[in-house]
């Protein structure tokens, strides 16, 4: 299917050969697009986003009914926006330099129901699903609460149909639980290394935990191989599904409506930079996406990937995008950061929203866990290693002056900036299992080179 890329070649470009040897690395688009033409560039109809804000609405009775956790929020799936400024002024001290502006740090680590950014995504396309399988059978109508999907004839139809998907972790919990209390028949496809623990919250659930030998593509594979031979299984595919995509984007103008209510002005002269970890790419494409329609071209994107794992830096920068694995310049692909352990990125987003994302920034494990370790001491805030890449982000942008000076991000536009690393996961992880991580990443804090 795809053939074998000139390494020889490639390994000229010197940010090639810094990802060949799992060095950490920055780069940054050389020129800003407006964001009107990167959008128009993508082939993306912004009406998606409208549509799964408004499905979400529409759901919002039956997750407050159905999932406890949501009910503080009537059945809106939402994070908190937080302010880090004693975290910020550790690191600037780790890292020689104080941060201009403010850090902030988005929450999703703590999204109801998963526990994660794919409560996003993934949730909204099995929702999708159900409601379009229960309206063709002609048992709801456009404007009908969504409980009605919990009625016994509803229930028929859903229980002959199956979900299946290939994840590394996240992804399978969020539509394992919502598919599952939905009545779908659900299979989750995994590799051996994912998390012991998320493979058995999926089980208790009744939902089918397949493990395979190879990698995150690997399992997307066997994912899309039994939708293949079943008509009546759905195949949510995180490497291309636009549905999956309309669920991250809803994020841009709910994030819009959390600054408005802090009063944090976002435009040429106050910017908003985020920064996403990015595994396959579809969960920062989508929040992405969604930022840029909410905020134009005040919002810079940056995408953060672990060192041994860094598909969509690789896929951009080369320009072959899923023609390219990890794999195929020498990184075996193993990451603690399980969320963002994939080797071959989303065409969806590496080719069609390219012009829309800023920059993209590798992280050791070790400096995950160490930002891991310092968020707990800080700020008494626990998440997964994969939710700490981001926090190199703002460093890496005050290191380059030439990205500062293509986009007019000069010294008076920096300390007005918001900076904001996006947490994608960490409130499922049990106790003892979050524990551990908080004591390696305080040794690690002391042992990692920072300057």
């Amino acid at each position: 299917m795809n053939q074998t890329p000139d390494l020889e070649k490639l390994l000229t470009d010197p940010v090639v050969a810094a990802l060949a040897r799992a060095e950490e690395t920055a780069w940054f688009t050389a020129s800003p697009t407006e964001t009107a033409a990167g959008i128009e560039a993508s082939g993306i109809d912004p009406t998606i986003v409208a549509d799964a804000q408004a499905r979400f609405l529409r759901f919002a009775p039956w997750f407050a009914e159905r999932f406890a956790d949501t009910r503080a929020t009537h059945g809106i799936l939402e994070s908190a926006l937080v302010g880090i400024p004693d975290m910020q002024a550790e690191l600037g001290k780790r890292f020689g330099t104080e941060l201009p502006g403010k850090l902030w740090v988005k929450r999703d680590d703590s999204l109801p129901v998963s526990g994660s950014i794919k409560a996003r995504g993934g949730i909204h396309e099995v929702l999708q699903v159900a409601e379009r399988l229960a309206v063709e059978a002609g048992l709801m109508g456009p404007d009908d609460d969504a409980r009605v999907l919990m009625t016994p004839a509803v229930q028929e139809v859903l229980s002959k149909h199956g979900i299946a998907v290939g994840s590394t972790g996240n992804l399978g919990l969020s539509i394992g639980i919502v598919a599952s209390e939905l009545g779908f028949k659900t299979t989750v496809h995994m590799s051996l290394d994912a998390r012991a623990w998320k493979k058995d919250l999926l089980r208790s659930r009744g939902v089918e935990v397949v493990e395979h030998a190879g990698n995150f593509s690997d399992a997307v594979e066997a994912g899309r191989k039994t939708a293949e031979e079943d008509p009546s299984v759905w195949f949510v595919d995180d490497e291309a599904s636009l549905m999956l995509f309309a669920g991250y984007s809803v994020a841009g103008a709910r994030l819009a409506g959390q600054l408005k209510a802090l009063d944090i002005a976002v435009d040429a002269d106050h910017p908003l930079i985020v920064h996403l970890p990015c595994g396959v790419g579809g969960g920062p494409g989508g929040v992405t996406f969604g930022l840029k329609l909410a905020f134009g071209d005040a919002v810079h994107c940056v995408f953060a990937e672990p060192t041994h794992s860094p598909c969509m830096s690789l896929g951009v920068r080369t320009g072959l995008h899923d023609g390219i694995s990890v794999q195929d310049i020498g990184l075996d692909g193993l990451t603690a950061a399980d969320g963002l352990a994939v080797g071959r990125p989303s065409r969806l987003v590496g080719e069609h929203l390219q012009q829309l994302i800023d920059g993209y920034v590798t992280v050791t494990d070790e400096r995950m866990k160490a930002f891991q370790g310092l968020l707990h001491d800080t700020e008494d805030i626990d998440i997964e290693p994969s939710a700490a890449a981001g926090f190199a982000g703002p460093w890496r942008i005050l290191g380059d002056e030439t990205y500062r000076n293509a986009f007019g991000l000069d010294d008076a536009r920096m300390a007005n900036a918001t900076h904001i690393v996006w947490s994608t996961g960490g409130s499922m992880v049990p106790a003892a299992e979050m524990a551990g991580y908080v004591a390696e990443g305080q040794r690690l804090a002391g042992e990692v080179v920072w300057g």
